[in-house]
């Protein structure tokens, strides 16, 4: 199989990661506020005492599992803009691998805030409380909370498959919309809203990319 061809895959795993995410989201995690600025942490805490594992698996698929499969992409897109432009595919590769460090990064500090917060509750919630929200606050700064990286990199893959027509208009159209949508997340007042919109613009974009790197005739 081809670079190219498991690049798709990892295309397509990262948007079953977001989709697994959204569902779990919106099913268990959504009434306490999970995923906003308004999050009841006493709420979070309680909930890791009596479903611990609930909040390892989102961890683990949005976060570990999304980022392994993001690091091959990064690789394999790479490898398809190299032939047009070899400084465009250098800048995407290094600014995809830096989004594929954060993100594991966030989602290893993610399960052990849960860990932790679930070990000292019995004795003392609001210790637990106090404890997973600061270790919540990192994991949010390092890309849970925005969307910097990944909307840089999105928009960089873009920007050279439209300028150097190395990807189908529609897939740069898309990611450069997804990638608008990524910065926005700076902006205090619309960051959950820009957040949300990142995530479904970003699953667009990896079926795409995806169908479309799976579709190459690329022999790399």
């Amino acid at each position: 199989m081809t670079l190219s061809r498991v690049g798709g895959l990892a295309a397509l795993t990262c948007a079953a990661t977001y989709l697994f995410g959204f569902a779990l989201l919106l099913t268990l995690l959504a009434p306490m506020g999970y995923g906003t600025s308004e999050i009841d942490t006493a709420a979070v805490v309680a909930f890791i005492h009596v479903r611990p594992g609930v909040l390892i698996l989102w961890n683990s698929t949005i976060y570990i599992v999304n980022a392994l499969a993001l690091a091959v992409l990064v690789v394999a897109l790479s490898a398809k803009l190299r032939p047009f432009s070899v400084a465009w595919a250098s800048v995407a590769r290094a600014i995809g691998l830096i989004w594929a460090t954060l993100v594991l990064g966030a989602g290893m500090i993610a399960n052990v805030a849960v860990e932790q917060a679930g070990s000292i509750y019995p004795e003392n919630p609001d210790a637990a409380a106090s404890l997973w929200s600061v270790l919540h606050s990192i994991e949010l700064g390092l890309g849970g909370g925005n969307e910097i990286a990944g909307a840089i990199w999105i928009l960089c893959a873009s920007v050279a498959g439209m300028r150097h027509r190395a990807l189908p208009v529609s897939v740069s159209l898309v990611g450069l919309s997804t990638g608008v949508g990524g910065l926005a997340t700076l902006v205090p007042p619309i960051g959950d809203l820009s957040g949300a919109g990142f995530g479904l613009g970003a699953i667009l974009w990896f079926v795409l990319i995806g169908g479309h790197l799976v579709r190459s005739t690329n022999p790399a």
